[in-house]
């Protein structure tokens, strides 16, 4: 059975540029209820990134105090010493284990709040126009 030209008419092809609401909701009868059945685009969900994004929550850093407490407790003589073979209770591993942490908490830190933060320089969502191997995807060059 072939279509007749008015079923073909009504499914017709969206092109939508990026940052821009089709006018037909992509066939929903709204745009809250395209939202709530099909999502949000590509385009959306890179401009509310920086809004949704929290921040590291207070009882990580807790959970990660606590591990580094039993950990360093447990490297301390009191636990599985022989008799007559005595350890030191302070060692130069306590200090490249103190400069790792330091060295890892930065680095995180830094990548954490790097990124959708007026502190990484720029954010994702700004439109400045430095994707010249992708033109017509920011800026002025659309």
């Amino acid at each position: 059975m072939s279509k007749t030209k008015d079923e073909n008419d009504v499914v017709q092809s969206t092109k939508v540029e990026w940052g821009e609401n089709p006018a037909d909701h992509y066939g929903y009868e709204s745009d809250e209820e395209r939202l709530e059945k099909r999502g949000m685009d590509d385009w959306e969900l890179v401009e509310h990134i920086p809004e949704s994004q929290k921040r590291i929550p207070k009882w990580f850093y807790g959970v990660i105090a606590g591990v580094l407490i039993v950990a360093f407790g447990l490297s301390l003589p009191f636990w599985g010493d022989r008799p007559g073979h005595a350890r030191p209770w302070f060692t130069m591993g306590h200090v490249y284990a103190l400069i790792y942490f330091i060295v890892a908490f930065i680095f995180i830190f830094f990548m954490v709040n790097l990124y959708g933060s007026d502190k990484g320089g720029r954010l994702d969502s700004d439109s400045e126009n430095d994707d010249i191997d992708m033109p017509g995807h920011g800026g002025q060059g659309k």
